[in-house]
């Protein structure tokens, strides 16, 4: 039998493999799976982004405390200091006043940050709690699918290992260069070959040129289309 004649049995249960596992990918239980896993490796995400978030403001929390602590003896030193001393000098009193003050406002400020920090704090324990409320949901949805997938996929895999087999049988004797310019075409144009069609490429629908209908009446058994690189069977 002719090379393009064993070439095109061989493309008949290649594309009855391809059309299958195509069924295989796009299985409604397969896609669930793939959007549960996607949607926990996003959860996961967030939740290691809240904790980074948290551990920094934790440290923040801290520093600001210690801070506070440390103004508010300052403070109280500055007050001391002032009440003990009682200056006579007009400015020299503005001067005290002034640091207490500025101490007092620097407290007030460091105060509101951390009231701040420790409600977000609380915004974002919250909110790690509803992810993790969601993404236990979602493993529990994906160990459910997954139990019927496998059971699917177990009893397409079956079918799937016969495609194969019929398509490595169905290689036999086709000359390997022919059969690697066959699955070069088929990563760009399926399917790979076509019959000729009222001097049209049967797959893009392109008119042959001139030098190909040459080709044709010169007896060749089959052309490439300029158009799409398929394999035009003239015979």
């Amino acid at each position: 039998m002719e090379q393009y004649e064993l070439l095109w049995r061989y493309q008949q249960v290649d594309m009855e493999l391809h059309e299958y596992e195509q069924g295989m990918r796009s299985n409604a239980n397969r896609k669930e799976l793939l959007k549960q896993r996607d949607f926990l490796l996003e959860q996961q995400k967030v939740i290691k982004k809240i904790e980074t978030d948290v551990e920094i403001m934790s440290d923040r929390m801290e520093a600001l405390a210690d801070e506070i602590k440390r103004l508010n003896g300052a403070a109280a030193e500055a007050a001391a200091h002032f009440n003990e001393s009682h200056p006579d000098d007009l400015e020299e009193v503005r001067k005290q006043l002034a640091s207490v003050q500025k101490l007092v406002a620097t407290i007030s400020r460091y105060e509101a940050e951390l009231a701040k920090m420790r409600k977000d704090a609380e915004a974002r324990d919250r909110q790690q709690r509803e992810v993790r409320v969601r993404a236990a949901k979602a493993r529990a949805e994906f160990d459910r699918v997954k139990v019927i997938y496998d059971e699917e996929y177990k009893q397409a895999a079956v079918k799937l290992e016969e495609l194969k087999k019929k398509v490595a049988q169905e290689a036999e004797g086709i000359d390997p260069k022919l059969l690697e310019k066959y699955k070069a075409i088929k990563h760009h144009a399926m399917p790979p070959i076509t019959r000729l069609t009222e001097d049209r490429c049967g797959g893009c629908n392109m008119q042959l040129s001139a030098a190909d209908k040459d080709k044709m009446r010169s007896g060749e058994a089959f052309i490439e289309c300029e158009n799409c690189g398929r394999i035009i069977l003239v015979k």
